[in-house]
């Protein structure tokens, strides 16, 4: 009796093992069954992803999404995502792809894939124009705000180990740390600060230390050899026809210019 129940779990075990790997391999065929590609973007990050005056999200990263349903020929759907949650989205099923202005490191490219890079992106560290911050050591006991779970956070770990670093869960709430005085300086990209800046043409800010240059690169489920492969070949076709570029100096203000693969 025992061996019996044992044989019928170990056949359950392995057909749900099969279930699960044809359901891998088959990502791209799904979406194309469903006629929806789920898509995780940010809404709180300009200009990459943000909640316009219509209520909806645009930006880079929104129209980015926008361009590969419409390659694809399904419809989009769009999920909103914080930096904490934009991985974990995408490793549980709730989402196909994540476009979040993601960089690619070596901790992320254990659960997930990364296309090519479709955008560029510098990491780096802002404060009050006369704050005299100027390297990675003058960080030394000075307090950052930075969104968890961010590129910028690692850097900060590694390049600033001395520096005071208050997490936020969002970068709403990064940036309002810095606004109100809760911290003499934050960690962002410089197409987010510059965006800020723009909404507020009186803000004393300026740009103190270069973190990293680190473009941006769609996360793809591990496993999905056919959804990578064509997320690539539509990247290589926006660089070609110029997409790509239009994309950035509508949202960054200069084109996108010589991404790596």
């Amino acid at each position: 009796m025992r061996l019996k129940k044992w044989i019928l779990g170990a056949l359950t075990t392995f057909s749900c093992a099969l279930a699960m790997s044809a359901h891998a391999a088959d990502l791209l065929d799904e979406i194309m069954q469903r006629g929806t590609i789920r898509v995780a973007v940010p809404t709180d990050y300009p200009p990459f992803g943000f909640v316009g005056p219509d209520m909806k999200p645009q930006g880079l990263d929104v129209d980015m999404a926008g361009l590969i349903a419409q390659k694809l020929g399904v419809k989009l759907e769009l999920v909103p995502v914080t930096a904490p949650n934009r991985v974990p989205y995408l490793q549980t099923g709730k989402t196909d792809l994540t476009i979040s202005s993601l960089g690619k490191t070596a901790e992320r490219a254990q659960v997930i894939d990364f296309s090519i890079a479709y955008a560029p992106f510098f990491d780096a560290i802002f404060g009050k124009k006369g704050n005299p911050a100027k390297s990675y050591d003058d960080l030394a006991g000075k307090t950052i705000a930075v969104t968890r779970g961010s590129m910028q956070d690692q850097e900060l770990q590694k390049l600033a180990p001395k520096a005071v670093v208050n997490r936020y869960e969002d970068n709403n709430s990064t940036i309002a740390a810095f606004m109100s005085g809760q911290a003499e300086l934050f960690a962002s990209g410089t197409p987010v600060a510059a965006a800020l800046t723009q909404r507020n043409p009186s803000l004393d800010m300026g740009l103190k230390v270069v973190l990293a240059n680190s473009p941006c690169y769609i996360g793809v489920r591990k496993d999905q050899p056919k959804l990578l492969a064509k997320v690539n070949d539509i990247i290589r076709e926006a660089k070609r026809d110029g997409k790509l570029d239009d994309l950035s100096k509508r949202w960054m203000g200069a084109p996108a210019g010589d991404l790596p693969e």
